[in-house]
């Protein structure tokens, strides 16, 4: 499964502000997005569809987290380019952004909490 830019907006609203009625969702879309309450509806539809959130009784969920999302996002991109290794794509990354100082200890600390697990 996969968003779009637009999509992704809006299911980031969803999530920064769940559980939230579809009146207020509508508010939120116009004021962010400029959207109108068919556009809203129409998208929330298509991702409930998808199995991102369900709408029950006019108040909508998420059926799976941001997190667990784009997690699930990073692991096939990662699996469909990099032949699912984690470390070529790190190396590829890293060749074009040099990595800071925190960012190396962040990994270094995942790392080691990856080996104690």
């Amino acid at each position: 499964m996969s968003l779009g830019q637009i999509e992704s907006r809006f299911a980031d609203i969803i999530w920064i502000n769940e559980p939230i009625t579809t009146g207020e969702l509508v508010k939120l879309a116009q004021k962010q997005l400029t959207w109108k309450r068919t556009t809203t509806y129409t998208i929330l539809k298509r991702l409930c569809e998808k199995g991102l959130f369900i709408n029950t009784d006019g108040t909508v969920t998420s059926l799976i987290s941001k997190e667990d999302f784009y997690a699930k996002q990073s692991e096939k991109f990662v699996n469909e380019t990099f032949d699912g290794s984690l470390p070529a794509f790190i190396a590829a990354f890293s060749k074009r952004k040099k990595l800071s100082e925190e960012e190396i200890n962040k990994l270094q600390e995942l790392i080691t909490k990856m080996k104690e697990d």
